[in-house]
């Protein structure tokens, strides 16, 4: 959410730098597939406490990402919303979901999930062929519906601990398990870093508002985001099956209803 260390280190420059760019490109810049997981898991439960021996460092890490959002990231982004039509922003997080497929497929086969991976594999040949480069999504109309799977889940059903919390520049909550496993999806991926990054900017771009409410109606801000993260993370894990302990209430006001928001 570790010869190997140093290539880890020029991995992450090149991530950054790549993520900066895409966000000029797209004007959906990205805190990625980590702030994503903000949106899902605002009112889960979680079992234990986040593990994060590093959060002196990591809260001067995300008030950093916090005004990296509030003076670029946003403006971008409402920018890019503003004078792209829906429909183009549709094909747009259409094409970035298609291309997500081939992850999908190689995560659920390494967890056992072989219809999973199969429904992933379809799903990019419908979309890619029929859907004209997944601008489209028949594959949804077709009953085959959408279910993310990456290398961080699948090192999780095979028993790696999350690790302790980590917030990356940029890019936002992680842990060490789903940060391990971003790192061998970008080194494995044939596809760009921009693309990638491209691809956090348009779902940050879907779920701004909601990500933003949950610092903003927090006492701790950088509490309710971690806990939004991992809870997050088990969410999806657990494949949607959530836990019966309660998220613990960090302010008066209620938060937003996020729970059931899609990956």
């Amino acid at each position: 959410m570790v010869d190997k260390s140093l290539k880890t280190q020029e991995f992450w420059r090149r991530q950054s730098a790549a993520l900066v760019l895409s966000g000029l490109l797209v004007a959906g810049f990205a805190v990625a597939d980590c702030v994503a997981g903000e949106v899902t898991a605002a009112g889960q439960g979680s079992a234990q406490a986040a593990e994060d021996p590093l959060e002196d460092i990591n809260r001067v890490t995300s008030e950093f990402n916090r005004a990296v959002r509030g003076a670029v990231i946003d403006p971008l982004v409402d920018g890019y919303q503003y004078v792209t039509p829906q429909p183009m922003q549709n094909a747009v997080s259409n094409i970035f979901s298609n291309l997500s497929e081939p992850v999908t497929a190689v995560s659920s086969l390494l967890q056992g999930d072989t219809d999973n991976a199969a429904n992933a594999t379809n799903r990019f040949i419908v979309n890619t062929t029929i859907g004209v480069g997944g601008i489209n999504d028949p594959a949804t109309s077709m009953g085959m519906e959408q279910r993310r799977e990456d290398l961080g889940q699948a090192m999780a059903t095979q028993g790696v601990a999350p690790g302790p919390h980590l917030v990356l520049p940029i890019l936002g909550p992680s842990n060490f398990r789903d940060a391990a496993g971003d790192i061998l999806t970008g080194l494995a991926s044939p596809l760009p870093l921009v693309v990638h990054a491209a691809d956090g900017g348009v779902t940050y771009s879907k779920y701004q508002d909601d990500i933003n409410a949950i610092g903003k109606g927090s006492v701790d801000p950088y509490v309710a985001e971690r806990e939004a993260y991992e809870q997050h993370r088990d969410y999806v894990v657990n494949n949607g099956v959530t836990l019966d302990e309660n998220f613990p209430t960090l302010a008066d006001e209620q938060g937003p209803d996020l729970a059931n928001a899609p990956r």
